[in-house]
């Protein structure tokens, strides 16, 4: 047991020899208000009279404070024995004079805190070995400030406060609160400050002082039993020294003197003095801080443990601290760096590095989504016929054929038109090219272990080696890239088997067409069951009839009621399958003419039937367009009419019911052969085969472009990296100028290898005393 507080004095002097606090080493934190007699306390403990006095905050900086308990020598009276201090920041200069360490705590306070009555953080060590004294290691903190007084900062109470919960949080620190006993306890700064951090009180030992100052007729035994603030760890009273005492440099041995006679012979604390005098404080708070130790000590070796292997870590990976001379030459040293570098780059691309992020994608990764992802989406986000107007078809169509009229859709125009949406292709494949390069150049910067990171400028070198091998591959790729749209533009090959070509480009075309004529027929229905509905009021029996191709009528409703348009579709079909029926006494005809309505119907469609066949020659043209002969059927082209069976000879308007027909047949069966319908077919057959061939080189471009940047980018850069740079890197006066350490990092190295070492005593240090 007594070895423990020694060594916690120990583990902090190797601690504070590095500048680190980074175990919570058990200690006593002396926390109180400004002028609550802390600095007596102390120097009662330590029975001499050391520490600064004024007026204001004195104690500006905190003061860990160690008491080495020292054998008597021999002939040493009690209460007499030499006393010896030693400062940290002055390890080799003793002071056996208390007025010398004084003014070195003045000194040092004013060398760092100034002289504007701040405060800093940065604590003074002080050791002071003495056989009056029990071990101890105490902190005493600035005291509590509300007002900032003088030249002191505006935030003083703020500093204060910080300062002292940086100390008294900590869950290995014991806090003794000072409170002054003339003033009541329910104003106590230092109770207030430790109940937050301890609500339970199972750390925190109260001490109340100026007990001698208290008013007659009043006395602090309540407290002191722990009736009016409950404390585990309890309560003592102390009896401080005067101003008067201190100015007149009473000796402390008599103020304690006078402090056992005051507590004797007190009719109420001599029935308490075991919570009375600074000895029993002393006492206290030794075996406290002892038992402390012993239950925190375990604790504290295996987080030193801990630090101990993660230092070693963090050391390994500043690399290899031999020097050159030992077991391997610089030579030899810079061929394996460069070896560990190539393999690594080919690991990370091939996904067998030993460490690969889980937090985003990289290395072969990252280029399989560049060409399955952005490159395949690229691609797809181009329109083949976006920027393509009819304007710009009829124009390609008609250049295409000189002064000529042309019998069919031309091929060159075709071709013409198809290259220029080829061409779009080349942007996302050359970005393709240029993403995978960039990738490369984060996976170079990205390798490169550890033990090349001491060297930067080696790996300045190799990362420069590497840049010019990648900008030295990416271009013939690029050309490549490139060749392969142009082969694609230099031959549009229209017996590729995914091509959609004229035939079967001209069935796209007739169902489209089809829908068209159906949706248009189903229009007109119910334009023409409008009409049937406001003849309704004349008595007539009528029958629903078909004006066919051939000018025929069919019966197909004996009503007279208005079609309905989703019937429109079977009545075509069966139309289609059915003979027509001629109508002797009910046969539409033209007004002014003697031809049936269906005849005229005829003739316009006869050229419906084989306009398809005309963009391939067949039939014969006159000014671009087709002329139909007089047996061309129109094929499957019906029009579905509600007429009265008994026509009276003026309408509801004064319109001659017969001229609203023929008109309305006239406009249902107006054929496809006007300039403006054939352009408009043209212009869609040519799309759709644009569409399609673009489709199949597509499809080409993006299976071909990431072969072509795998072999002659990737491949080619990961097969001749290493060569590469053995070449350029491995020269004999290169090598000591490479291998030149980084100064940031070998001072990094320094204080990481120092802080192992401490570490390690400390180690060492517990298990002496365990």
């Amino acid at each position: 047991m007594d070895k423990l507080i020694p060594t916690v004095n120990k583990l902090q002097d190797v601690f504070n020899t590095v500048g680190q606090d980074a175990i919570d080493l058990p200690q006593i934190v002396v926390v109180g208000s400004q002028s609550s007699g802390k600095s007596s306390v102390l120097e009662n403990l330590v029975g001499r009279d050391f520490l600064p006095r004024g007026s204001g905050i004195v104690t500006r900086r905190p003061l860990v404070l160690q008491l080495v308990n020292v054998p008597r020598a021999e002939g040493e009276v009690e209460g007499e024995g030499s006393v010896r201090a030693q400062f940290l920041h002055l390890p080799d200069k003793v002071f056996t004079d208390m007025s010398e360490v004084r003014r070195e705590i003045e000194r040092e306070t004013e060398r760092l805190a100034g002289g504007n009555k701040g405060i800093v953080k940065t604590p003074i060590h002080l050791r002071i070995s003495s056989p009056d004294v029990l071990s101890l290691t105490l902190v005493d903190l600035p005291g509590i400030t509300k007002i900032p007084v003088g030249d002191q900062p505006s935030d003083i109470e703020a500093q204060t406060r910080n300062l002292v919960f940086e100390y008294i949080s900590k869950p290995n620190s014991i806090i003794v609160a000072i409170s002054p006993a003339n003033v009541d306890i329910v104003n106590s700064e230092s109770l207030k400050f430790a109940r937050e951090v301890d609500p339970k009180g199972n750390r925190t030992i109260g001490v109340i002082t100026k007990i001698d100052l208290m008013d007659r007729g009043t006395n602090s035994l309540d407290i002191l039993t722990g009736r009016v603030y409950p404390l585990r760890l309890g309560f003592v009273g102390v009896v401080n020294r005067s101003q008067e005492d201190t100015q007149s440099n009473k000796p402390i041995a008599e103020s304690l003197a006078f402090e056992d006679e005051f507590f004797r012979s007190h009719s109420v604390y001599r029935t308490i003095q075991q919570h009375c005098g600074t000895k029993n404080l002393a006492k206290a708070l030794n075996q406290l801080l002892m038992q402390h130790i012993r239950d925190h000590l375990p604790s504290i070796k295996t987080k030193i443990n801990a630090l101990i292997s993660q230092t070693e870590q963090e050391l390994s990976s500043y690399g290899n601290m031999n020097k050159d001379s030992d077991k391997i030459s610089s030579a030899g040293r810079l061929l394996k760096l460069i070896t560990l570098f190539a393999t690594e780059f080919s690991n990370s691309i091939e996904g067998t590095a030993p460490e690969m992020s889980t937090a985003e994608l990289c290395g072969g990764a990252r280029l399989y989504y560049i060409f399955n992802d952005i490159f395949a989406s690229g691609l797809d986000s181009v329109n083949p016929t976006a920027n393509l107007t009819n304007s710009d078809i009829r124009t390609a169509i008609r250049n295409s054929t000189g002064p000529r009229a042309s019998l069919f859709v031309p091929e060159i125009a075709f071709q013409l038109l198809v290259k220029p949406q080829i061409k779009s292709l080349e942007p996302p494949a050359l970005r393709c090219v240029q993403l995978a390069y960039e990738e490369l150049m984060k996976i170079g910067l990205s390798c490169g272990n550890n033990e090349m990171r001491r060297y930067p400028r080696l790996h300045a070198k190799v990362m420069e080696v590497v840049s010019d091998l990648l900008r030295e591959r990416v271009s013939p790729t690029t050309a490549y890239v490139e060749s392969l749209i142009a082969i694609e533009r230099a031959y549009i090959n229209t017996n590729h088997p995914d091509f959609i070509g004229g035939s079967g480009a001209i069935s796209d075309l007739q169902r489209k067409l089809e829908r068209k004529r159906k949706e248009n027929t189903r229009s007109r229905i119910r334009e023409v069951n409008k009409t049937i509905s406001s003849t309704r009021h004349r008595s007539v029996d009528g029958d629903t009839v078909v004006v066919g191709a051939h000018g025929t009528v069919e019966e197909i409703f004996n009503d007279m009621t208005p079609t309905d348009p989703s019937e429109v579709d079977d009545s075509l079909e069966n139309h289609q399958r059915k003979p027509s029926v001629s109508l002797n006494a009910n046969t539409l005809r033209r007004p002014g003419s003697g031809s049936p309505i269906g005849s005229a119907t005829h003739s316009n469609a006869a050229g419906h039937g084989k306009f398809f066949n005309s963009f391939f020659g067949a039939g014969s043209r006159r000014d671009g367009l087709h002329v139909p002969s007089a047996d061309e059927p129109r094929a499957g082209h019906v029009s579905v009419i509600p007429v009265p069976n008994k026509l009276s000879n003026i309408s509801g308007d004064g319109t001659s019911f017969d001229e609203e027909i023929a008109a309305l047949s006239t406009q249902m069966s107006s054929d496809l052969t006007t300039a403006e319908q054939r352009d408009e077919m043209e212009t869609t057959l040519i799309r759709s085969l644009i569409s399609s061939y673009f489709s199949i080189v597509r499809k080409s471009i993006q299976d071909f472009v990431p072969k072509a940047v795998m072999h002659l980018l990737v491949n080619e850069v990961c097969q001749n990296m290493q060569n590469r740079l053995v070449e350029e890197l491995y020269k004999e006066p290169l090598i000591t100028e490479l291998l030149q350490e980084d100064p940031a990092l070998v001072a990094e190295r320094d204080q990481c290898a120092a802080m192992l070492d401490v570490y390690k005593r400390a180690f060492a240090i517990i298990n002496e005393s365990m």
